[in-house]
């Protein structure tokens, strides 16, 4: 039996006197494909809230691999390999493709970053996955799905 490479286990979050999640479990498996479904206010985007660290959870915990994780800040599921693709789009429209993808990355063990180089490495990106862009366009010059395509790329891009 294959260990899941994310599992939520017993997630509870309340706002107040309102439930927003009660007792949630998730696992996810190396190659799977998953889709959350609810209709409005069911808690897909407070779930994903809690994995991402923008919310707390008041219960329950996450696991990575087999081995608890505490995701307290959008930083620490990054740093656990968590990413996640925002509704809002969070992009800088007079930036590029490029700048948008990189800009907040944290520059481990390396005092600067080469965009020609980041540029390179975001077209491979790109390319391995099937989602072709143009690093040097400008957000604000491109339709809705290539965005979309920018914000599922700065996902995978920072791991």
């Amino acid at each position: 039996m294959s260990t899941a490479i994310l599992e939520m286990q017993g997630i509870r979050k309340r706002f107040g006197a309102v439930v927003a999640l009660d007792d949630v479990n998730l696992k996810l498996k190396r190659g799977e494909i998953h889709g959350l479904l609810g209709g409005n206010g069911a808690g897909k985007t407070t779930l994903m809230n809690v994995l991402y660290g923008l919310y707390k959870s008041d219960a329950g915990q996450i696991l990575v691999d087999g081995r608890p994780i505490v995701i307290s800040s959008p930083k620490n599921a990054i740093d656990g390999g968590i990413g996640m693709v925002h509704q809002q789009f969070l992009q800088v429209n007079q930036f590029t493709v490029a700048e948008n993808i990189v800009l907040g990355t944290e520059l481990k063990n390396r005092p600067t970053l080469s965009l020609d180089a980041e540029k390179q490495k975001i077209k491979e990106l790109s390319e391995h996955f099937g989602l072709p862009l143009e690093p040097d366009a400008v957000i604000r010059e491109l339709p809705m799905g290539i965005r979309q395509r920018v914000e599922i790329l700065k996902a995978l891009y920072r791991g």
